[in-house]
């Protein structure tokens, strides 16, 4: 059987960087990576990386999460969730698959959910109807 390997466009990644405070809302499209701290709220339709270095605080809202460094607050994952070792989480988790390595932290609630459980979760969001190009594309008006 061929493995097949997924390859990453870096420049497709936004990062929050070591030594960088941002508070407010993101959206991407595309996979995000932080490293310094986050306050707020954050939505990718893609993979989320949280390094060691990394605090994060809010909610997050997105594909897939490898999580290295703390978050206090909410992860609504549609997919995988992954704590390894040394991480800390305290709030709480909606998640289809939870991946827990030995010295990963977490202090909260979790709740196993569908794709289409987090579909309707993320249904009506401002972040998500931006990058679905709602609220940047306006409907022509009917003719009375």
């Amino acid at each position: 059987m061929a493995k097949i390997e997924q390859t990453v466009n870096v420049n497709s990644v936004s990062r929050i960087s070591a030594g960088t405070y941002f508070k407010g809302e993101v959206s991407s499209p595309y996979d995000m990576r932080i490293d310094g701290e986050f306050d707020g709220k954050l939505y990718s339709k893609g993979r989320v990386v949280v390094g060691e270095t990394a605090k994060v605080g809010g909610e997050i809202l997105c594909d897939n999460v490898d999580l290295w460094g703390s978050v206090k607050g909410e992860l609504h994952v549609k997919d995988t969730l992954t704590l390894k070792s040394g991480c800390s989480v305290d709030g709480g988790i909606n998640v289809r698959r939870l991946i827990v390595e030995l010295g990963a932290s977490f202090n909260g609630t979790c709740k196993m959910i569908t794709e289409e459980a987090y579909d309707k979760e993320i249904e009506g969001l401002e972040l998500a109807k931006v990058l679905d190009g709602g609220a940047q594309k306006q409907q022509p008006s009917a003719k009375k």
